[in-house]
């Protein structure tokens, strides 16, 4: 039974659903291996295995983004009742606009400091080929604007989850209801 207030056809289908949260369980995953290599020295094989867990997540990220996009583009958007104000609608096409150029540049900008740096690019079990001749000078560039957009990361993911629960909690539209997944049988 769908919950009260989310009448059936309001919904993300099943698997945008999924996509949507194992997108959040990779970013978790990307973000959590970057952090915690900071705790052990270098050259560890620990920080080792963290740094390489953070660019095949990331890749994997990178992957899953254009199945993301293929349902956007393909899928309808179910509607939000009752429907915010234009200008939120606005605001919410602009973060999500600005999410997807984030999950496609993180990773291609990942992908760019390895090929630049001489470093294997690894994908679990698979060495991917480089995207650029190397260069350290621009490896170490593109290094810096990767780390800045990582936390401009922190924020947008931040302002995505909180107005999903401003939605929910204040406004008491179905926005949230949409993503979650279904509880019991419905």
């Amino acid at each position: 039974m769908e919950k009260q207030g989310n009448p059936a056809g309001e919904r993300y289908t099943g698997l945008s659903i999924g996509v949507h949260w194992l997108t959040l369980a990779l970013l978790v995953g990307v973000y959590a291996c970057i952090e915690l290599r900071e705790f052990f020295p270098r050259g560890s094989g620990t920080r080792q295995a963290l740094a390489s867990w953070h660019y095949m997540l990331g890749l994997a990220t990178f992957a899953l983004v254009f199945l993301r996009l293929a349902f956007r583009i393909a899928g309808r958007t179910p509607p939000i009742h009752p429907a915010p104000p234009l200008w939120q609608q606005r605001l919410a096409g602009l973060v999500h606009l600005a999410l997807y150029a984030f999950l496609v540049a993180m990773p291609l900008l990942g992908w760019l400091i390895l090929s630049t740096a001489n470093e294997p690019v690894p994908f679990f079990g698979v060495q991917l080929p480089p995207l650029a001749a190397p260069d350290r000078a621009l490896s170490h560039n593109l290094e810096e604007i990767h780390e800045t957009i990582g936390t401009v990361g922190y924020y947008l993911i931040g302002l995505h989850a909180a107005a999903a629960l401003f939605h929910h909690y204040f406004m008491r539209d179905n926005t949230l209801l949409r993503m979650l997944p279904r509880h019991g049988r419905g």
